[in-house]
C-alpha cells in the first residue's frame, strides 16, 4: 500500500479496520456463522448484498469474533469502522460468534487453513437487538442503548475500539464515536 500511495511507512499514524456489523462471504468456502432461511434472505435484501459486477447474492451470517480478532492482530488495528449497523435494526436478538466447538474442544482462535474449519460449530452469545431504526443517525448518543452495547461488545471482545459507524448507505449516514482515536485524528 505504501508503494502504491508513494508514502513511506513511517508516515502511517493509525490503522483502521473496516467490518460490517454482520458477516458476508462471496462464493464457496468455509463460513461457520452463515445464517440460513428467512433471516439470511432478510439480511441480504436489507443490506443489498449482491455482487456489484455479477449480481450474485452474497452469503450472509453473524459476526465472527475469531475473524475480527485475527484481522486486528495481523494488521495492528487501532480502531474499527463498522458499516451497515442499520441492517440489524429489526432483530430482537443478534447472535455473535465468540468461539468454535470441535467435538468437546473449544477453539477461540482463527483456524490456520480452510480445511481446519471442517467440523467446527460456532459458539454464539446472543445479544439483545434494539428493534428501532438507526438509519441516518449522526450522533453516537442517538443510537439505541442496545446498539451502543453491541458496538461496545465488539470493541471489548476484539480489544479494538470502534471509531466510526455507518448507519445507512449514503456517505453522510454515519457517526464518529466520541473519544475515539479517529475523532482525535480528525480534530
Amino acid at each position: 500500500a505504501c508503494t502504491g500511495l508513494g508514502m513511506p511507512p513511517t508516515k502511517i499514524t493509525a490503522t483502521f479496520g473496516v467490518t460490517k456489523a454482520y458477516t458476508t462471504r462471496v462464493g464457496s468456502g468455509p463460513f461457520p456463522t452463515e445464517a440460513s432461511g428467512k433471516i439470511a434472505e432478510e439480511m441480504r435484501e436489507r443490506g443489498n448484498e449482491y455482487g456489484a459486477v455479477t449480481g450474485r447474492p452474497r452469503r450472509c451470517g453473524w459476526l465472527d469474533l475469531m475473524v475480527l480478532r485475527y484481522s486486528a492482530m495481523i494488521n495492528g488495528l487501532d480502531s474499527w469502522i463498522v458499516t451497515k449497523l442499520d441492517i440489524l435494526d429489526s432483530l430482537a436478538e443478534i447472535p455473535v460468534c465468540t468461539g468454535y466447538r470441535c467435538g468437546s474442544k473449544v477453539v477461540t482462535e482463527m483456524p490456520a487453513t480452510a480445511e481446519d474449519f471442517d467440523g467446527l460449530t460456532p459458539i454464539y452469545e446472543n445479544l439483545p437487538g434494539w428493534r428501532s431504526s438507526t438509519l441516518g443517525m449522526r450522533e453516537f448518543s442517538q443510537l439505541p442503548l442496545r446498539a451502543r452495547d453491541y458496538l461496545r461488545f465488539l470493541a471489548d471482545q476484539t480489544g479494538v475500539e470502534v471509531g466510526l459507524v455507518s448507519t445507512g448507505p449514503e456517505r453522510e449516514q454515519g457517526l464518529i464515536v466520541p473519544g475515539s482515536r479517529l475523532e482525535k485524528l480528525l480534530q
